[in-house]
């Protein structure tokens, strides 16, 4: 009776300890289940949702709050934030339209046609110059993350407004015959079937993911989030990581500015407006802690899907922008719970003292306290002036 009376509080310690928790799964995997559920229900509100077809369009809609997303997560992995990557998209897709428009040298009297490909690196060292401002500005003049970004988004969108006069580029075709073709298969064209910019995002992901999980700057990103001050003690280059994530995520959002660019086959001043909280949006809901530290690309891009389809989907039953950001806002709000009530069960508290080191710890103090009051009358009385 004995044994079989152990052996089932045995079993229920094990259940209890290391067996299968729901909650925790829902709450672990609670972006793919989201995902999941927007997909089952806008399926059946409306019948042209659920199609490959369909799909594919939206995972290119997709890849730029992707693109976005992958950015926002390395810095806010180290505990800062880019409140620029919306500006830097529409300043980077302006920068490539002007480009693409033919840059006239009127000393010598010709424009210079530059080809696709120039015009992606040039676009692309644009937003890594962006990036690196923000990078030095926080690093090493000690900025607060939340007020260089901030300022850099003004700075950006203003710098595109004046290169445009407020207007928008319409014409991105290039000319063929000097070796510039345009960039509309970027936004248009597939390849095996898959959108350009989806292969695009793909391959950023799986950079991504590799450099934080199998290299050392990985590990530098995530010990700045979890504590800035002792991974520098440890050797960690702290200031260079964090001018390096700024830098990434100023590149990845120039690269989502040529995708949104090509896609809309126009570059506009204001492209990109609030895209900075949708990335922020993605990476929450994707499980990463703003504070720093926890997250993984994996996350994100479901975070980022999550935000895509769920527009998309309000959008093709016909809902009301309106409601769309209504929506969208309480998704964020509802993520940002989450996350709470994720981290804090993930505290260890700490083990209650047993009986013999309270006693232990009680006849020290008491000890303590006896030498304290046999050596403070010697002290007062060496203290006293002789009379």
């Amino acid at each position: 009776m004995t044994n079989v009376s152990q052996a089932a509080n045995g079993s229920q310690t094990r259940s209890s300890g290391g067996g299968f928790d729901l909650g925790r799964l829902l709450l672990e995997g609670r972006a793919f289940f989201a995902l999941i559920a927007i997909i089952i229900i806008f399926s059946i509100l409306s019948p042209v949702y659920f199609s490959a077809n369909n799909f594919l369009t939206m995972s290119s809609h997709v890849a730029i709050f992707g693109l976005l997303s992958i950015g926002m997560l390395l810095v806010i992995l180290t505990g800062g934030i880019d409140l620029s990557v919306g500006s830097t998209l529409g300043f980077a897709g302006v920068f490539a339209g002007f480009l693409m428009q033919g840059v006239s040298f009127e000393f010598f009297g010709v424009v210079v046609y530059p080809p696709v490909w120039a015009v992606v690196v040039l676009t692309c060292a644009l937003g890594a110059f962006v990036g690196a401002i923000n990078g030095v500005l926080i690093a090493y003049f000690k900025v607060p993350a939340f007020v260089a970004t901030l300022g850099m988004l003004y700075v950006a969108r203003g710098v595109a407004l004046l290169m445009t006069d407020g207007l928008t580029y319409n014409n991105l075709g290039g000319s063929p015959e000097l070796g510039n073709t345009g960039f509309d298969w970027l936004g248009f064209n597939r390849l095996f079937g898959v959108p350009v910019g989806v292969l695009i995002l793909a391959a950023v992901a799986i950079a991504a993911m590799l450099a934080l999980t199998r290299t050392p700057f990985g590990r530098w990103v995530y010990s700045t989030g979890g504590n800035a001050r002792a991974a520098e003690l440890s050797g960690v280059p702290v200031k260079r990581v964090q001018v390096t994530v700024y830098v990434l995520s100023g590149i990845c959002a120039a690269i989502a500015g040529l995708v949104l660019s090509s896609q809309l086959t126009s570059a506009g001043p204001t492209a990109g407006t609030t895209y900075e909280l949708t990335a922020i949006a993605g990476v929450v809901i994707g499980g990463a802690a703003l504070t720093g530290g926890r997250g993984n690309v994996r996350g994100t891009l479901l975070g980022a899907f999550v935000i895509g389809f769920l527009s998309d989907g309000l959008v093709i039953i016909g809902v009301s922008s309106y409601w769309q950001t209504v929506f969208t806002g309480a998704v964020i709000v509802l993520a940002v719970l989450l996350n709470s009530i994720q981290y804090s069960g993930r505290k260890k508290k700490r083990p209650a003292p047993s009986d013999a080191q309270t006693s232990s710890s009680q006849q020290r103090t008491a000890t303590w306290r006896t030498n304290t009051a046999v050596e403070s009358p010697a002290e007062e009385s060496a203290s006293q002036p002789q009379q």
